[in-house]
């Protein structure tokens, strides 16, 4: 018998990609809670972990080995991930705000979201200096410095841990480079009080070693555009500036009506704040029963315990104390390939201690690199033919918006009789109709995507742009929507919560669009489902897929690759940066795209046949063929590499099967790619192509022109 999955009855928000949230997504993977709908919600689809930061300044590893994929470890727990920073939690109405989008409602909340080294009180550090922490933007920022050329001249503000081990990771670094440099590490009071004085001594040591110069008990008066002036009046040349003290929780965190230490959120031993609702661990979280200094030691200590309790809040068992260890192991990079370690006041360094190290932020980065495979469920004993092969190899991929193939669906169409009102025209190959309303020329349309992405307000982004597509395609003016909704089984609470996300996107993707939402439908399913039906109106006459002429130039406003992506991404197999990357592209509207291509011959949007299937249907209305520029086909980043290792969307041999004659293998396969919100395809005047093209650039699309109409019936790739 058919078990469909149990219906959805609480809310689950994650705030921020911590060290702590990473290893609790990966518990829930590995243990989901039924009935438990988990959000996380970070500012960029990684969190890079602090531990291997020093290693990274000093040329130990490269950037992308910091990074904890979250989009592929949202993917693994089931769970939604919503990019982009939190502005605020409303702990009276239980939502959390993300600029840009309805409010998040929660009924359990957790925040992880670290600390910033930002200096906002000191003159100069806004303009001139760049934040230790969050540690994303500084990465990127050191690289460029650390390529430049010329005399370098690099100040750490702030003498802790932190601090020593950055100025030492960027001397080395500056030393391995070969490049001349002055290196000042400045603390207002005394460097290293956090350890004990044979450690201390011995890192001291170390950084005059590498040449740096400390400068202790000495403000700063204000920082400029290549030097630091100290309260002493004396200039310590400083093109590079960099704060690691004055670490401090975020801005938001004071308006929250939660219980602070310090601007901290305090927590029991529970991990719980002064609202049973929302915990909070790592950097951000004060632990008011057994205080301790901040350190990802913590953080990650605290997971299984925020695991336990989070799923207690949910409805799910008794609550776990966390009791924090007396002391804990530090681990100081020295720069170079040697590191410190001391616990207890005992210590000890050397080449060993930073093979150490780095065998445990490895063991560490590997939990997320390597996870374990989920395996599907077994088929019962007894079936029917044809299921295994019904069934496939992978699971069906919203990607192409979980279409049925070209050939199924003309081979229906086909058979339908014609229409006996004078007033409809239909328009097969413009997936449309045209219709006729006391002199007014109006065009209808309907698309619908399966959910790829559990965000529903992503989503519907998607799905609105992609329906709208058969309007611009044919210079028509959007005028009415009515939406089509399948939401999974879910109780009425997460049904309001969850329509109120959709309809409140919606009808802002349709109003920018200049439509109206005029209501629609909605219903339960196994899935989620979001679909419009669409009308617009026609000023002129509309431009059909019949228009294309030999000579033309054919131009493409969009990249290509949503749909290797989308399969690579619900396989578990996409680098979440390309996977965010693409769903950027995705909700770009076309309606501007639409106004500039006005005067084109033909139009198409590109969506679930691949942008070969689409031009043949224009070249078959046309009566005419095309060649191909293959090397101007812009692509989305990542599609190329996932294709080439065999990544497919579900539909790809259908699609390959519409255009036989064309090869395969390498970035040809991608023409063979279903799109979901793909961009417009136009046949122009071959003199208006790249002045057209150039207007389109100006407006934001990545538009090119990948090749022209001929009069030889077909498509061929230009030789």
């Amino acid at each position: 018998m058919h078990h469909p999955p149990p219906p959805l009855t609480r809310d689950l928000v994650l705030i921020g990609g911590g060290h702590t949230h990473a290893l609790v997504l990966r518990k829930w993977g590995m243990n989901p809670l039924p009935g438990a709908r988990v959000t996380v919600i970070n500012p960029g689809p990684s969190a890079p972990y602090s531990g291997m930061l020093p290693g990274f300044v000093a040329g130990h590893y490269e950037r992308y080995e910091l990074d904890i994929d979250l989009v592929r470890l949202a993917r693994f727990a089931g769970a939604r991930v919503i990019l982009g920073p939190v502005e605020g939690i409303d702990a009276e109405q239980r939502q959390v705000h993300v600029p840009g989008r309805p409010p998040v409602e929660f009924d359990v909340a957790s925040v992880n979201v670290g600390i910033t080294s930002d200096m906002p009180a000191l003159p100069g550090f806004a303009e001139h200096a760049v934040p230790a922490k969050p540690l994303g933007p500084f990465a990127s920022r050191w690289a460029d410095y650390l390529n430049g050329s010329g005399t370098a001249s690099v100040a750490v503000i702030g003498g802790g841990v932190a601090g020593v081990e950055l100025v030492m990771a960027m001397a080395h670094a500056l030393r391995s480079k070969g490049r001349a440099a002055q290196v000042t590490l400045i603390d207002n009071a005394d460097a290293l009080t956090a350890t004990k004085a044979k450690a201390a001594a011995t890192i001291r040591q170390a950084m005059t070693d590498l040449g740096i110069d400390l400068v202790e008990q000495t403000s700063i008066a204000r920082i400029a555009k290549d030097h630091i002036i100290l309260e002493t009046g004396q200039h310590v040349p400083a093109a590079f500036v960099t704060g690691a003290a004055g670490a401090r929780p975020y801005d938001w965190v004071a308006d929250t009506g939660l219980d602070l230490q310090d601007g901290y959120i305090r927590v029991n031993s529970y991990l719980q704040s002064s609202d049973p609702a929302i915990f909070a661990a790592g950097d951000c979280a004060h632990l008011s029963e057994n205080p301790r200094p901040k350190a990802g030691v913590y953080a990650v200590r605290e997971a299984p315990v925020l695991f336990h309790n989070l799923r207690a809040a949910l409805g799910a068992g008794e609550m776990r104390r966390y009791k924090p260890q007396k002391d804990y192991l530090k681990l100081i990079s020295l720069g170079g390939k040697s590191a410190l370690a001391e616990r207890f006041g005992t210590s000890f360094s050397g080449p060993l201690m930073w093979k150490w190290k780095n065998h445990i932020d490895q063991t560490f980065m590997n939990k997320f690199r390597d996870l374990p495979a989920m395996a599907r469920p077994d088929l019962p004993r007894h079936h029917a033919d044809g299921l295994q092969e019904a069934l496939g190899n992978k699971p069906m991929c919203g990607g192409c918006g979980a279409k049925v193939g070209r050939g199924a669906l003309q081979s229906v169409l086909g058979t339908l009789p014609s229409p006996k009102r004078s007033d409809v025209i239909p328009l097969p190959t413009d997936d449309a109709a045209l219709l006729t309303t006391g002199g007014a020329r109006q065009v209808m349309t309907s698309d619908h995507l399966r959910g790829f992405t559990d965000d529903p307000v992503l989503m519907t982004r998607i799905a609105a742009v992609h329906a709208l597509g058969d309007i611009w395609a044919m210079g028509a003016s959007p005028q009415a929507a009515a939406a089509t909704i399948i939401l999974p089984r879910m109780s009425p609470d997460l049904q309001r919560r969850t329509l109120a996300e959709i309809m409140a996107t919606a009808a802002e993707v349709m109003g920018d669009a200049g439509a109206a939402i005029v209501g629609g439908h909605s219903s339960m399913g196994d899935e989620m489902t979001i679909g419009f039906t669409l009308t617009g109106l026609c000023e002129n006459d509309p431009i059909l897929l019949s228009g294309a002429r030999a000579g033309d130039a054919l131009i493409l406003t969009k990249p290509l690759g949503s749909g290797v992506l989308m399969a690579a991404e619900m396989a578990g197999q996409a680098n979440g940066a390309w996977v965010a990357s693409a769903f950027r592209q995705m909700v770009q509207p076309q309606g501007e795209a639409a106004r500039i291509l006005a005067g084109a011959h033909a139009v198409t949007d590109v969506t679930g046949f691949g942008l070969a299937g689409h031009l043949l249907g224009m070249c078959e209305a046309s009566d005419c063929g095309a060649v191909l520029d293959l090397d101007a086909i812009p692509l989305m980043t990542g599609a190329l590499e996932l294709s080439n290792r065999g990544v497919r969307s579900t539909i790809f041999d259908d699609n390959r099967a519409i255009a036989p004659d064309l090869p395969t293998g390498g970035k040809a396969d991608l023409l063979f790619d279903p799109q979901t919100a793909g961009g417009l395809l136009a046949s122009v005047a071959t003199e208006q192509g790249q002045s057209l093209c150039e207007k389109l650039r100006d407006a934001g699309y990545p538009a090119s022109v990948i090749g022209h109409v001929t009069s030889k019936p077909g498509l061929r790739l230009q030789s």
